[in-house]
């Protein structure tokens, strides 16, 4: 005789669980399988009444051609190459190496419509905060970005 009754859900509840936990893992924990994969920006995207706000980490942009950011039908697409300085170092040098350096692309779907006017995007420390005012007509535009130092 089962104490607990049976539910079918509690399995589905577990499982959402345990893939929450994997992902909250480190991605050292990962680094030797999936680290050449790792080249998607990580972002907040948030709003406002009067806007959607998207920040985006992209450490060691050193000029503004080296990203650009993309509205169409809806979607915001970030890309670019991250070059950082580097000195000549003998691969049996090196002892670790987490710092990407490359080619990068990331496209999400915003949350509510946006005009392709009056987009702001501004580079400082490190972080890309892109303004997107609310709209209700589709279109496509490439922003151009402050860079401040």
């Amino acid at each position: 005789m089962n104490l607990i009754p049976y539910h079918t859900m509690r399995n589905i509840d577990n499982l959402r669980r345990e893939i929450d936990r994997i992902y909250r893992l480190p991605f050292s924990f990962f680094e030797e399988e999936f680290s050449p994969n790792l080249t998607l920006p990580f972002m907040d995207i948030y709003e406002t009444d009067e806007q959607i706000i998207v920040s985006c980490d992209l450490p060691g942009l050193q000029r503004k051609e080296d990203v650009s950011i993309d509205i169409e039908n809806n979607v915001l697409t970030i890309s670019g190459t991250l070059n950082r300085e580097q000195h000549v170092i003998q691969e049996d040098r090196m002892h670790k190496k987490e710092r990407y350096t490359g080619q990068f692309r990331r496209s999400v779907t915003l949350p509510a419509r946006v005009s392709s006017e009056n987009v702001r995007a501004i580079y400082k420390n490190g972080v890309l905060n892109i303004f997107l005012p609310k709209e209700s007509s589709p279109g496509k535009k490439s922003v151009e970005i402050k860079f401040e130092h």
